[in-house]
């Protein structure tokens, strides 16, 4: 009875340290982020830069545990959000600036493309509510 019940409080305390771990970062207050440049509607070269701006809100690098901070990350012809409190995926629609960097050089190919910013926080988790910027459409020559 002892070992189940010592089980059980492991359990327990397991289960509240997971809920505690996903639970989403509150946005900071104000929190805005944009695209600077490219404008919507832009026509690109494959190789293009890409400028973040951000109001109200500090960039810090990933692992940073300052309050009201976050970083960067650019959503490539991603039909969704990354909803609060979800990691942001790596892949080829989710590009990751864990060290608060305000500009990229990215590389797409020909065709229309959309652009969004989507605000981090230090685990890359997606704040909430989500701080996210307006959608643009690119058309990349």
């Amino acid at each position: 009875m002892k070992t189940f019940m010592s089980r059980a409080a492991l359990a327990g305390l397991l289960m509240g340290v997971s809920v505690l771990a996903s639970a989403a970062t509150p946005a900071p207050k104000g929190a805005e982020v944009f695209i600077v440049s490219p404008e919507d509607g832009a026509k690109v070269s494959q190789t293009f830069t890409v400028k973040f701006g951000t109001k109200d809100v500090a960039l810090a690098p990933a692992g940073d545990a300052t309050p009201n901070t976050g970083h960067h990350h650019l959503l490539i012809d991603a039909k969704e959000i990354v909803p609060a409190g979800a990691v942001v995926p790596t892949d080829a629609n989710h590009m990751h600036f864990g060290k608060a960097q305000t500009f990229a050089e990215i590389k797409l190919a020909p065709g229309k493309h959309t652009l969004q910013l989507e605000l981090g926080d230090k685990n890359h988790m997606a704040f909430d509510p989500p701080v996210v910027s307006k959608k643009i459409t690119i058309t990349v020559e």
